[in-house]
């Protein structure tokens, strides 16, 4: 069976491809766990050389791979050069941290010698989305191979040849066949993978819907899994804040990758006293942003990745609007070829409208009046997401206090927008998710944590 792709800033057709037969998934699927048991005994520091040998092939490609996800999925170029970038340095940073990471700890008890090991688990699917198609795949993959695990990946159906030139990427970096293995099939084959006897572990980022289908078929195999879904990320802008550089921070946060990201800033929680002015200056940055070809220099806004998608998101517009959001920009679809949607900015979005409740996964700002800091935290927190959130404020001990201590999210930053970094831990809370990527947690998530006692 064919899938076809195509190019998001055209509409136009890029190729069809042909999805692997059963018999071939089964083959991949079976030389991954009989490659596991070699590589699971591999040394950490032939391990390294490998991963740092792909974090040289990311960089000695990175303009290729910046086109290719220019093509597939409509990232502006300079953003796809960050990516690759940020998937080189997570190769070097695992393979200069693991063997310390995953070190035996020993613990004193009546034992003469006692501790924690860390092990491999077996063959981890990764079902990964298609909006950073490469970092993604990365930052679940890296630290999981050099934990000792085997790799198959799962990709979107609309980036196939992201999905081949990761594959690519770790056979010239050296890797034995098996290790890392792309498997190209349609979502409906997904349950299936999660389901196989020999696959051990499932990590998955995308949808509620899709984290809830894994999350039943790995539980019914009682099978780790993590999940990072999505968000709806409220910023909180107090009346102390820094209003000029919250602004342009805010407008850099909800457009980047066109709107697409889990952990962008969605909903605005303006204090009253600042409402306006912030309103204002978010008008002006997002009004002057360049949308078109994201192969053209300059571009900040690509188109959405599928029409669906941007179908989806002028439905939650003017869903909004008619439920009582005003709009203050944007909220159309611009007459251009491809999947474009204007940046647009709702006010007055309040609890119970589309735009508050519900994740939007395009360049589409809420701003939310709160009467004072308490009502801000408040509306903060009433989501049933709890990815990233952020506060901005002069007072930097209030604003800790206010991460640390008030804001319902598994990322919590101050004065500054919420992104992934290599060395923290990486995931969220109810809808958005259970588990951890990055930093120490990441790569002890699929791991056996195993208690050596010897008398």
């Amino acid at each position: 069976m064919s899938i076809d792709t195509l190019n998001p800033a055209t509409g136009q057709l890029i190729r069809s491809y042909t999805e692997m037969t059963g018999e071939e998934v089964e083959r991949r699927i079976q030389a991954a766990a009989t490659a596991f048991g070699i590589w699971r005994r591999e040394s950490f520091e032939k391990k390294s050389v490998m991963m740092k040998n792909a974090a040289a092939r990311l960089r000695s490609n990175q303009d290729s791979y910046a086109r290719l996800m220019a093509f597939e999925m409509g990232k502006p170029l300079t953003q796809g050069l960050a990516e690759i970038e940020k998937s080189a340095r997570v190769c070097e940073y695992y393979a200069e941290q693991a063997e310390a990471f995953l070190k035996p700890e020993e613990i004193s008890t009546d034992a003469s010698k006692s501790y924690a090991a860390f092990e491999p688990l077996g063959v981890l699917l990764a079902v990964m989305p298609w909006n950073f198609p490469f970092w993604q795949v990365f930052r679940a993959a890296v630290p999981a191979l050099m934990a000792g695990n085997t790799v198959l990946l799962k990709h979107a159906s609309n980036v196939p040849d992201c999905a081949e030139a990761i594959e690519a990427i770790f056979k010239v970096a050296g890797f034995p066949e098996g290790v890392f293995t792309n498997l190209f099939v349609r979502t409906e084959r997904t349950e299936y993978l999660v389901g196989h006897p020999l696959v051990k572990a499932v990590t998955l980022t995308g949808s509620v819907g899709a984290g809830r289908a894994v999350a039943a078929k790995a539980g019914a195999g009682l099978k780790k899994s993590v999940l990072e879904l999505g968000g709806s990320d409220a910023y909180i802008i107090l009346d102390d804040a820094d209003l000029e550089e919250a602004v342009k921070i805010c407008a850099a946060s909800r457009l980047i990758n066109s709107g697409q990201s889990c952990v962008s800033a969605k909903r605005f929680i303006v204090e009253a006293g600042v409402h306006d002015a912030f309103l204002k200056g978010l008008v002006s940055e997002m009004r002057h942003q360049k949308m078109g070809d994201p192969l053209e220099d300059g571009t900040t806004v690509g188109p959405l990745a599928r029409k669906d998608l941007r179908d989806g998101v002028h439905r939650q517009v003017t869903d909004s609007v008619a439920q009582g959001a005003k709009l203050i920009l944007g909220g159309h679809i611009p007459p251009l070829d491809g999947f474009f949607y204007a940046p647009t900015i709702l006010s007055e979005v309040i609890p119970g409208m589309t735009a508050f409740d519900e994740e939007i996964f395009g360049p589409v700002a809420a701003v939310t009046r709160a009467r004072d800091e308490a009502d801000a935290i408040r509306l903060a927190n009433d989501s049933v997401f709890g990815l990233g959130a952020a506060i901005f404020t002069k007072d930097v001990k209030k604003g800790e206090r206010i991460a640390h201590e008030e804001l319902k999210a598994g990322c919590a930053f101050v004065n500054a927008a919420v992104k992934s970094d290599l060395r923290l831990p990486f995931g969220g809370v109810d809808q958005s998710g259970y588990g951890r990527e990055l930093g120490i947690y990441g790569i002890r998530e699929f791991v056996n944590i195993k208690a050596v006692y010897v008398r």
